[in-house]
């Protein structure tokens, strides 16, 4: 494969009766593919087997679950960039979550301890297909599309001289729950059921592509890494009990319980 999946292209993480299996998913359905892992559909393709099964009878996964690297946006959106009050930023501002704080689809966001408030981000991600280095086409090195969340203790973030601790809790990057080879051109995110945040990706300041070609002239991204494009307004806390949604349009819904913390 050319580092990219085919446009209209669908494909999940899934375990099923012990074994971590990938999939490409067909409506409700999602039929086995012989890769196991992002790096190996970047070597085998979306090869399919003959075995099919039920989305619904499937535990979703993370579709990427250790990149080497997560690097998120920050004041990507002009509607957010407004309710924050800050000016429009001239070039990208880049931070990192841990690759730990990965959960998938249906996986509790915990509310840790040292937080008083937390609140959801709904995003569109890019994974990267292929290995970036100071690259002029970015758009060419993009495998896919999927929901982030960007879970941030707003509180800490206010106070911490930088925001690792705000972003880098224990399931504060739930991910998926498919990766998509379509583009997106709308994201919303639902808190209980209620829509928070509605607004097309081209309100953002920097695109995928131009975001893959300046992260990549600081840091070489590799196959498989994963770049949070920001987000929209309408950010607020999460509490114990809520359950919080955030849909792509060509990729589909990551729905995740919040939980509290021991």
């Amino acid at each position: 494969m050319e580092g990219r999946l085919p446009q209209g292209v669908r494909v999940c993480k899934f375990r099923k009766d012990g074994s971590i299996l990938m999939g490409s998913v067909r409506g409700d359905k999602v039929i086995e593919i012989k890769a196991s892992s992002v790096l190996d559909l970047l070597e085998r393709g979306v090869e399919e087997t003959s075995r099919k099964y039920q989305v619904s009878d499937l535990t979703l996964l993370a579709p990427v679950d250790r990149p080497s690297k997560i690097i998120c946006i920050g004041l990507n959106y002009r509607s957010h960039i407004a309710e924050m009050n800050w000016k429009t930023p001239e070039v990208p501002i880049i931070f990192s979550k841990p690759s730990s704080s990965i959960i998938g689809p249906d996986e509790s966001i915990v509310l840790p301890e040292a937080s008083s408030r937390v609140d959801y981000e709904g995003e569109s991600a890019i994974v990267i297909g292929k290995r970036a280095s100071r690259v002029k086409d970015g758009a060419g090195y993009i495998l896919g599309y999927t929901c982030l969340n960007d879970v941030t203790a707003r509180d800490l973030q206010k106070i911490d001289p930088d925001w690792t601790r705000a972003k880098g809790f224990d399931t504060f990057a739930p991910m998926g729950p498919y990766l998509s080879g379509s583009s997106p051109t709308q994201i919303s995110t639902r808190l209980n059921g209620k829509t928070v945040q509605n607004a097309p990706l081209s309100d953002r300041v920097f695109d995928d592509s131009a975001l893959v070609e300046y992260i990549s002239s600081v840091m070489t991204l590799e196959p498989g890494d994963v770049i949070a494009t920001g987000t929209p307004s309408g950010i607020s806390p999460m509490r114990a009990g809520d359950v919080v949604e955030v849909e792509l349009d060509s990729v589909g819904i990551l729905r995740n319980k919040v939980v509290k913390g021991p």
